[in-house]
């Protein structure tokens, strides 16, 4: 049996692991939060650098935090992070999210945040999510839908930025558009349809601070992270190509009434 390795497309290069660093928990993650309450655990799959992580850990405490995330170089910023901050309650593990180092029923809470976008089979992370939780318990996932991603001034450079992202992300077996999908997956893995709750929201950049932050951040995805070597790779693109992404970018960030909404879709389910 050959078992298909998942491809992180953004990869921990700086800019990515920057835009990673401003999660927290209220921009991130808001929807979970009402079901949260002190004592209770928490699992966050793909934790990345773990700024979402650290935050949940403090609307939990003193219950027990793991986060987990397949790369090791990550986890090493995460855990000097939560070193940082003194979250005491708060470890994290190498793991892989299609087979989670937990036995079952170990966690009330199991979240994942932009994870199963890069999944072949978000499905069978989704049962693995619903295996290590507890009955009863919450699995939380919140992911971006990049069709549905818009911005204001029109940009041709932008939309071949988005077009150029759906075949990347296609090449790697991986979709895109996860947020739309997120309540199809969730039923498909198995988990009660009473005990769904399907949502959406929103991140917006529109001042001129956001604007700067934005376009900054993804003129440098576009030209030097591991997302630009995999267009590169595939042959969807080259380094002409991606540095004309990359202007295209910088122009949006220059306009005074630019606008750029991400979507994302999100789904409490008990398990």
């Amino acid at each position: 049996m050959v078992t298909i390795q998942d491809v992180y497309t953004h990869g921990h290069h700086e800019s990515v692991l920057r835009a990673h660093r401003r999660r927290t928990a209220e921009n991130s993650a808001a929807y979970l939060l009402p079901a949260l309450s002190p004592g209770l655990s928490l699992l966050d799959v793909g934790c990345g650098p773990g700024t979402v992580t650290a935050d949940l850990a403090t609307r939990v405490a003193p219950g027990v935090v793991v986060g987990v995330d397949a790369s090791e170089a990550v986890l090493d910023v995460a855990r000097a992070a939560a070193r940082e901050a003194g979250a005491t309650n708060l470890t994290f593990e190498h793991g892989d999210a299609m087979d989670l180092p937990f036995p079952d029923d170990s966690f009330d809470v199991v979240h994942a945040h932009q994870v199963l976008q890069h999944l072949s089979d978000p499905v069978g992370a989704l049962r693995e999510m619903r295996r290590v939780a507890r009955p009863g318990g919450v699995v939380a996932v919140r992911d971006a839908d990049y069709a549905a991603m818009t911005w204001y001034p029109e940009s041709a450079g932008l939309d071949e930025w988005r077009e150029l992202y759906h075949e990347v992300t296609t090449a790697n077996r991986a979709e895109a558009d996860a947020g739309r999908r997120l309540l199809a997956w969730v039923r498909e893995a198995g988990f009660d349809p009473e005990g769904i709750t399907p949502g959406a929201d929103v991140w917006c950049y529109a001042t001129a601070e956001d604007r700067r932050w934005w376009s900054g951040l993804w003129a440098e995805r576009v030209t030097v992270s591991d997302f630009a070597r995999q267009a590169v790779e595939h042959g969807l693109a080259d380094d002409v190509a991606l540095e004309a992404l990359a202007e295209a970018w910088r122009q949006w960030g220059t306009a005074e009434d630019g606008w750029f909404t991400v979507l994302h879709g999100q789904v409490l389910a008990r398990a």
